[in-house]
């Protein structure tokens, strides 16, 4: 369930998109769309977790602001899409858990297992915010712009009718 609070256009250095802020009970998420997605087929789409490392630091050590660059200017040249952001940090398990794998990411392991490592999930991302978006917002099936073929299996599962994935790579 989300609840749609508030909307208001978003000048970006890829065009102009539509912020609508939705609340999950929980937590805000936000859909940026640019151009009409409502009832369309084959919407672009990025489902985009929170990384105050990357884009309010300018960290190096991860390509979560790139990923955000590269799929606003895939939709701005498509002139039409949906990012949609979820507070998600460390992959669902929070600013503590993404601090305290470092070292072991620092090792050579993946951040998936580092995760483990310190115990917590590997990945405790929970997108039915993100389909319930999609939902609220008329849009019939995406083409999702990740590499992450979890993340297009869960939304799957979630109702959302996925034709692909177009590549993320930065």
């Amino acid at each position: 369930m989300v609840i749609k609070v508030a909307e208001t256009p978003l000048k970006t250095k890829y065009g102009i998109f539509n912020k609508i802020l939705f609340y999950n009970g929980q937590k805000d998420c936000i859909a940026l769309t640019m151009g009409d997605v409502a009832g369309k087929e084959g919407v672009l789409c990025r489902v985009h977790s929170a990384c105050i490392s990357a884009h309010a630091f300018n960290s190096i050590e991860c390509d979560c602001r790139e990923q955000m660059a590269l799929s606003q200017q895939i939709i701005q040249e498509a002139n039409q899409g949906i990012v949609i952001w979820l507070e998600q940090e460390g992959k669902g398990n929070g600013h503590f858990a993404l601090m305290q794998s470092i070292a072991y990411k620092q090792r050579g392991l993946s951040q998936a297992a580092a995760y483990e490592a310190v115990g917590f999930k590997a990945d405790a991302r929970d997108f039915s915010s993100a389909a319930a978006i999609l939902k609220e917002l008329g849009v019939l099936s995406v083409v999702m712009l990740t590499d992450n073929p979890t993340k297009t299996k869960e939304l799957s599962q979630l109702g959302i009718r996925v034709l692909g994935n177009k590549t993320m790579k930065v």
